[in-house]
């Protein structure tokens, strides 16, 4: 029977700090993450302006992808969270098996669709003396997929019991490698040739076998999983259970891949505009990606914290934490935009001393605060409907939001006359701001339709999917 909750004010006392306790080593984890991105831009961006540019080419298709991948999988989060809070940790080991299978094939998948882009980038009229580097880093970067694929279903399993500092460790460890292989593959250090912006992709694709092989040591070593039976046996795929995976997942993944390849659709855009233009573009989108990691991390802390309340108090209390997440979410992106707009002389001069790329960089700038605002609140949001294991509305709302309306806003502000002269990237980052305003908006009320309908309804059926 749920136990009675305590006060208004102790429930959000005790849930903020569940939250934080949570988040943190998610935010330091995937800050680590992002860190790698901004290791690959600078050091590329000391070499020429070619190989940052190059780099941001294939940052524009890797990135959309791996986000695809880690969506899919975080279904796993969010089914981990509930058999946990539901006491029956033992039904996560076998979850977790078929997951690592499907995080296999699903990178397989990727890598080989990331070798396939250099027809793409012709298409999409993106200078040609930028595809070959371009193409080049894409492809030792997909050979590190399967990898990725296997780590994040073993990390749903760790970040779903709220064992969120495992995840984080091995973030810093991946960093602390890729730091020294992106120096000695990039410069041609230590008997390597210098590889350019190539080498930052093969330093990212060891980085991405180093973490599996940390993950996979950690579980097997360390007791506090032995309750979950995760090597307990080895298991072939289980057809009825992917496709259950795949169709609660999925969504999730399409969601993340709608809105990050409209990022990578305006680079590809943009990159008809010359190698100034896209440069400075990626040192302002980078930026906001850096910061964007925090939002993002405590959208993966609301799922847990929803599906873990859901699972040991019901509905009720998983509406309660997801709307203390989507507050903490908001006052961050306050401090994000406050910091955007004062420091953004000093800012893009992390990547580069180009006169040019600075001006264009500091004016982008603008935009990157001003959007803080939605895009907290649409990944909050989203992460909260991920622990109702709402899915596949999400999913269309995202992509109305993103390639409806966001989309076609950039192009028409960016690259048309229909409302004034041609704005170029000004005017895509408008569209940017438009478009996750409307995906804020839809999740919202889509959050408030579901948290008051399951508020009076709740399912209590728990039975584990691997049944």
């Amino acid at each position: 029977m749920t136990q009675k909750l305590p006060s208004r004010g102790r429930r959000s006392v005790t849930e903020l700090r569940a939250l934080i306790w949570l988040a943190l080593p998610i935010i330091a984890a995937q800050m680590s993450h992002t860190l790698l991105g901004f290791v690959d831009t600078a050091m590329a961006g000391r070499v020429s302006a070619v190989d940052l540019a190059a780099v941001a080419l294939g940052n524009s298709f890797w990135v959309p992808t791996l986000l695809f991948l880690t969506g899919v999988l975080m279904i796993i989060t969010s089914k981990v969270a509930a058999s946990n809070g539901a006491g029956r940790p033992e039904e996560t080991g076998p979850l977790v098996r078929q997951a690592v299978w499907l995080g296999l094939c699903l990178g397989v998948l990727c890598a080989a669709a990331l070798f396939s882009v250099e027809s793409l980038l012709y298409w999409a009229g993106v200078q040609e003396e930028l595809i070959p580097k371009s193409v080049d880093y894409i492809r030792a970067v997909a050979l590190g997929f399967p990898a990725i694929g296997m780590y994040q279903a073993l990390r749903g399993l760790s970040d779903g019991l709220s064992r969120t500092k495992p995840t984080m460790v091995i973030g810093f460890l991946g960093l602390a490698l890729n730091v020294p292989a992106n120096y000695v593959l990039v410069y041609g250090k230590l008997g390597f040739p210098a590889m350019g912006g190539v080498g930052c992709g093969v330093a990212t694709t060891l980085v991405m076998w180093f973490m599996l092989g940390c993950m996979l040591i950690y579980l097997k070593r360390s007791k506090i999983y032995d309750a979950c039976r995760l090597f307990e046996r080895f298991e072939w795929p289980r057809w009825a259970v992917q496709r259950h995976l795949l169709g609660l997942g999925l969504p999730i993944g399409i969601s993340l891949f709608s809105e990050t390849s409209m990022f990578a659709l305006i680079a590809l855009l943009i990159g008809s505009l010359g190698a100034v233009v896209v440069a400075s573009h990626q040192v302002a989108l980078n930026l906001s990606s850096i910061v964007f990691m925090v939002p993002f991390s405590l959208g993966l802390a609301i799922t847990v914290r929803v599906g873990h309340s859901l699972g040991m108090d019901g509905a009720r209390a998983g509406l309660f934490a997801a709307k203390v997440g989507i507050t903490v979410a908001l006052l961050f992106a306050f401090l994000a935009a406050s910091s955007f707009y004062l420091l953004d002389d000093l800012l893009p001069r992390l990547y580069t001393n180009d006169p040019e790329v600075l001006a264009l960089s500091t004016a982008l700038l603008f935009y990157a605060a001003l959007y803080q605002f939605s895009d907290s609140v649409q990944v909050a949001c989203a992460g909260a409907l991920r622990g109702y294991q709402d899915t596949r509305i999400p999913m269309l709302l995202t992509l109305v939001a993103y390639w409806l309306i966001g989309l076609p806003s950039g192009y028409i502000l960016g690259l048309t006359d229909l409302y004034g002269p041609a704005r170029g990237p000004a005017g895509f980052w408008q569209g940017l701001i438009i478009g996750l305003s409307a995906a804020a908006l839809f999740l919202s009320l889509r959050l408030a339709v579901i948290g008051g309908r399951r508020k009076r309804r709740f399912p209590q059926d728990r039975s584990h999917l691997v049944e």
